[in-house]
């Protein structure tokens, strides 16, 4: 008989966003991926690849891509980390800070992973409500003084930002570290890269996952001062960033006019498809990342993620209190935002 820990046979484990298998013709809108390719730079390194790269460990700091992204960052190389996606330095944080008798917190609703990797580490989990407006809830936060405290922002499912000041005065009050997940603070207008230099408590996450158009290569980074990085480079895998992911990972930050184009295309996409959605009586909120966050007319969001997976159109749903009333859209390209809108116009009469 197999022997889990209990705390790991109670978890349910993080469910991600359906992804239908390669040649399936769908207009995937679920899963906040970039629709537009990544930059030409990558491909040329990509085509170019030497196979004695891959017969050598790769660099076990990653320095190419921690150099290239230190400079896009505005912060020292020694100040950066790079990681298997954002996700393994969540993981990561996880393992450093969190154990039985300690405790994580965060506003909710947000990214999901969060009680996973508290559950993972048999800690205990303090959730904070955001309000209906999704104003960061700085007080509560505060209140439970968490070993651990993590803010997606923009958050993810409601793209909405938690201003700098907000954050400021979160990392001023805390004990514990502050961790400020900004997987899609290129889609934003502004971000908190700056607190770094002013809190020693404070690790601001970044992905390449979304406005690089890299969710395939698993590369992300932490920013943060050396001695918080100190603690998480001893626990991190020996090489956990492969040789050809660290090549393109630089490739990409090294080309920021790239990235900034497609944003900024993003953006603008993203604008014109929730005007349309408010004059469709959508309830929307302020979106500042690659996706919105909507309530329908008669909030049968169930209903309509159904329908639309019928039609070959994937958005996100969960059941769960405050989201099951909801659908999270990921900002497609121009032809896919029409069909979307295309399919939700008789669906809603």
């Amino acid at each position: 008989m197999i022997h889990f820990r209990d705390n790991v046979k109670k978890m349910k484990g993080y469910v991600p966003g359906e992804q239908p298998p390669p040649g399936t013709k769908v207009i995937k809108l679920n899963t906040n991926e970039n629709p537009y390719p990544p930059s030409p730079e990558v491909m040329n390194v990509l085509r170019g690849f030497e196979g004695e790269w891959l017969r050598r460990y790769p660099d076990p700091l990653a320095g190419m891509a921690r150099e290239a992204a230190a400079r896009a960052f505005g912060v020292p190389a020694d100040w950066v980390m790079a990681s298997n996606g954002s996700d393994e330095m969540l993981a990561l944080l996880a393992r450093a800070f969190l154990e039985k008798g300690r405790r994580i917190a965060y506003p909710v609703p947000t990214y999901s992973l969060y009680v996973t990797l508290a559950e993972m580490q048999d800690a205990s989990t303090a959730e904070v409500d955001y309000d209906e407006e999704y104003n960061l809830p700085v007080e509560g936060l505060l209140a439970v003084q968490a070993d651990l405290t993590f803010v997606c922002s923009p958050n993810n499912p409601s793209s909405t930002v938690s201003p700098a000041g907000d954050l400021a005065r979160l990392a001023a009050g805390l004990k514990g570290v502050l961790v400020v997940d900004e997987a899609y603070a290129e889609f934003a207008d502004g971000n908190a890269l700056g607190l770094v230099s002013k809190y020693e408590n404070v690790i601001v996450l970044r992905t390449l996952s979304k406005a690089y158009s890299l969710a395939g290569l698993r590369v992300g980074f932490g920013v943060a001062r050396p001695e918080l990085l100190e603690g998480l480079i001893k626990i991190k895998d020996s090489y956990n960033v492969d040789s050809v992911a660290l090549r393109l990972a630089a490739a990409a930050m090294n080309d920021q006019a790239w990235m900034a184009a497609n944003a900024a295309r993003i953006r603008a996409s993203r604008e014109r498809l929730a005007a349309e959605l408010e004059r469709m009586k959508f309830r929307l909120w302020p979106a500042q990342a690659n996706f919105i966050l909507a309530r329908p007319p008669k909030g049968d969001a169930r209903y309509l993620y159904l329908e639309l997976r019928d039609r070959g159109i994937l958005v996100r749903y969960w059941d769960r209190p405050r989201l099951d009333d909801k659908i999270r859209i990921s900002v497609g390209t121009e032809e896919e935002n029409r069909a979307l809108l295309d399919a939700l116009k008789p669906l809603i009469l």
